[in-house]
């Protein structure tokens, strides 16, 4: 993505105005200052949930720095990418069955607990210099590994981290589908997935062969 749409050269982070903007939401709630946000950048609010408080913030810390928009940064950049670049495809393995991919998450769930996973974030917290605010913190899974270890227990993990699992999944492939020229290999096609890999190497030869 970045390759074929340009880096977004925007204003650094801002520690001060992110402290006022989390004051903002601490006292009014993120839905309110995604109401905000979607005021003075209606795009980048639209793609946006409303409790979606990292991308939020810093929508707003661009707003409130630069005076532009976080959408217009965005095309700002995509504008400058190389045209080269934006001719090359990407290519994405995805899966073709719904349930193929949820037995999967399911699957590596159990694994990430039998491994100890419960015991990384019970130490974690123990640390004291680690919280829920933190984007590391707020990665699925140990999101909801920390909010159970908060309620003093744990065994309404699985379910919540598996349906926050299901929703990432469900982001990322809409992501993807919202690339009209990509590549799309089936990683849970038939066969020895070295196939899936071959196909994304044919792509890639097949597209190096027309620019170069």
């Amino acid at each position: 993505h970045a390759l074929r749409q340009g880096l977004h050269d925007m204003p650094p982070a801002d520690a001060t105005v992110r402290a006022a903007i989390d004051q903002e939401a601490a006292a009014r709630g993120w839905p309110a200052l995604h109401a905000d946000l979607a005021r003075v950048d209606a795009p980048t609010a639209a793609r946006l949930a409303p409790n979606d408080s990292q991308r939020i913030q810093r929508a707003l810390e661009v707003w409130r720095v630069s005076g532009r928009s976080l959408s217009d940064w965005h095309a700002q950049s995509r504008s400058a990418a190389e045209p080269a670049a934006a001719r090359w495809p990407v290519l994405s393995l995805e899966p073709q069955s719904r349930a193929w991919l949820h037995e999967r998450i399911d699957t590596r769930l159990h694994q990430m607990v039998t491994a100890g996973f419960m015991d990384e974030v019970h130490q974690l917290r123990a640390r004291g210099d680690l919280h829920l605010g933190l984007p590391s913190m707020r990665c699925v899974g140990y999101r909801q590994a920390w909010q159970c270890l908060d309620q003093g227990s744990t065994a309404d993990f699985h379910a919540t981290a598996l349906a926050a699992t299901r929703q990432l999944a469900k982001r990322q492939l809409t992501w993807l589908r919202s690339i009209p020229d990509r590549v799309v290999a089936p990683c849970d096609g038939p066969g020895d997935p070295s196939s899936a890999v071959q196909q994304v190497i044919n792509a890639i030869d097949c597209v190096a062969s027309k620019l170069l």
